[in-house]
C-alpha cells in the first residue's frame, strides 16, 4: 500500500490542463479563467462625481458664499459648458466633472432659492471627485488562473470584456459497477440496494464545474464491463465505482487492464478507501473507486477534486487543511490515516471540530450530517478534548 500524499501525487501526474474556450460573459461565473485578461477601457472613463451636489470652484467654498447654478450635470448626459467662479453646477452620482469644477460640494451642506445656493458653515473637506481611471485603467490585469465569481464577472463587464477565455470543463465518465445494484425508482429484488454513489459523485463532481456522463451500472461480468468502459470514449476521466476490492467478484482491475490499463498503484493506506486503483486507459485516466458509499465519496472529495483541479489549470495541490479545537478525547488511530467524518462549527468563539462515533464505511446518514473530515495520521496516539486536529471542509 501506498501513503495518501503519494497517491495523490501519482492521480495528479495523470492529468494536465484542458484547453481554452471562448464563453460568453453571462455565462462565465464560475468558469476558471485561462489566461489573463486586460482591460479595454477606463473606469470611470472621464473624472466623476462620487456624491449629488454642486460641482464649484474650490475658492467659492466659503460659508455664506452665494453661487449661481447654470446647469446641471447627470450620469449619460453631462454639462458641456465652463464654470466659472461664482457659478455652480447642479451634479448626480456618477456624472461627468464640467471643465473649470475644482470640488463638488454635497447637497446637504448648501441651502438652494430658485437658481442660487448659499455655502452652509460646516462643508465636508472632501473634494467627491472620483479620478478618470480611479478604478483601473487601459491595460489593467485581470490575472489566470482563478475561479470566476459574480464581483470578477461584474468587473470583467466594466472592463469591456464581452468574450472570456476559459478552461473547458473536464467531462468525466462514472460507471457504478455490482449485480446488487438498481437505480432509485426502481425495485431491487431481495439481495439487491439501490444505486448512491453514482448519484453523489455526479453531484460532488458537478459542483467542481465537472460535465458528467452516467452510464448504465455495469453487471460483474467481463462483457458488461467492457461495453461500459468502451462506451467511455472522449471523456477526460473515467471513474468506476466498486468492484476493485479483492473479491471474486471485483473484476474492474482485470477487465481494464486487458483492455490496455496500465496501473500506477492499487491500495492505499487509507480509512476509509483502501480499495482505491489509477492508472492509464488508452490514454484517458481512470480512477477505480471502493464500492462502500462513504469511501467512494470520500475518495471523491480527497483525490477527484485535485484532479478536477489539474485540468482546470489550478494545479493538484492537496485540499487546504484548517487546524480546529479537538470537542472530545479520541482513541489512538490504527495504521492507516483515517478520515473522520465529522461536524465543524464554532464554539466558545473557537473552530472545534466533533467526530461522529459511528464511522462505518457505509453509513451514508452520517456522511450526511457531517462537514468536515477530520484527518488522522497513521498511528496518531490517543487525543485529548481541547488538542489541535487538522479537518477539511467539505466546501
Amino acid at each position: 500500500m501506498i501513503t495518501v500524499p503519494q497517491a495523490l501525487e501519482k492521480i495528479t501526474g495523470l492529468f494536465a490542463p484542458l484547453p481554452e474556450e471562448m464563453v460568453s460573459l453571462r455565462h462565465a461565473s464560475g468558469r476558471i479563467l485561462a489566461r489573463d485578461v486586460a482591460a479595454t477601457r477606463n473606469q470611470p472613463p472621464f473624472a466623476a462625481s462620487s456624491m449629488d451636489g454642486y460641482g464649484v470652484l474650490d475658492s467659492d467654498v466659503k460659508s455664506g458664499a452665494k453661487l449661481a447654478v447654470i446647469g446641471e450635470a447627470a450620469a449619460g448626459s453631462g454639462f458641456d459648458g465652463n464654470v466659472r467662479s461664482g457659478q455652480a453646477v447642479r451634479i448626480f452620482t456618477g456624472a461627468p466633472i464640467p471643465y473649470g469644477v475644482e470640488r463638488v460640494v454635497i447637497q446637504e451642506d448648501v441651502t438652494r432659492s430658485k437658481d442660487v445656493i448659499t455655502i452652509s458653515q460646516a462643508v465636508e473637506t472632501a473634494l467627491f471627485i472620483r479620478p478618470a481611471g480611479d478604478d483601473f485603467k487601459i491595460g489593467d490585469i485581470m490575472s489566470a488562473p482563478r475561479k470566476l465569481t459574480p464581483a470578477d464577472v461584474a468587473l470583467l463587464a466594466s472592463m469591456n470584456i464581452a468574450e472570456v477565455p476559459v478552461r473547458r470543463r473536464p467531462v468525466v465518465a462514472l460507471i457504478a459497477t455490482g449485480n446488487e445494484l438498481v437505480m432509485p425508482g426502481e425495485t431491487p429484488g431481495p439481495d439487491q440496494i439501490i444505486a448512491s454513489n453514482n448519484f453523489g459523485l455526479a453531484a460532488l463532481l458537478e459542483a467542481e464545474g465537472a460535465e458528467i456522463r452516467m452510464l448504465p451500472i455495469a453487471k460483474d461480468t467481463p462483457q458488461s464491463l467492457t461495453l461500459a468502459l468502451k462506451l467511455c470514449k472522449g471523456a477526460d476521466l473515467i471513474v468506476t465505482i466498486g468492484g476493485a476490492s479483492v473479491g471474486d467478484h471485483d473484476i474492474v482491475q482485470s477487465v481494464a487492464s486487458e483492455l490496455g490499463l496500465k496501473t500506477e498503484f492499487y491500495k492505499i493506506a487509507m480509512r476509509p478507501g483502501k480499495p482505491l486503483m489509477a492508472g492509464m486507459l488508452d490514454g484517458t485516466p481512470m480512477i477505480g473507486l471502493p464500492g462502500n458509499p462513504v469511501s467512494s465519496m470520500v475518495c471523491g472529495y480527497v483525490f477527484l477534486r485535485p484532479a478536477l483541479n489539474v485540468m482546470k489549470g489550478l494545479g493538484g495541490h492537496p485540499l487546504p487543511r484548517e487546524l480546529a479545537r479537538l470537542g472530545q478525547d479520541m482513541a489512538k488511530n490504527g495504521g492507516r490515516e483515517h478520515y473522520m467524518r465529522a461536524a465543524l462549527g464554532i464554539e466558545y468563539s473557537q473552530l472545534t471540530v466533533h467526530p461522529f462515533d459511528r464511522q462505518d464505511s457505509g453509513l451514508l446518514t452520517v456522511l450526511s450530517k457531517a462537514n468536515a473530515l477530520l484527518v488522522r495520521p497513521a498511528n496518531d496516539p490517543a487525543r485529548e478534548t481541547g488538542e489541535m486536529v487538522e479537518v477539511i471542509r467539505y466546501s
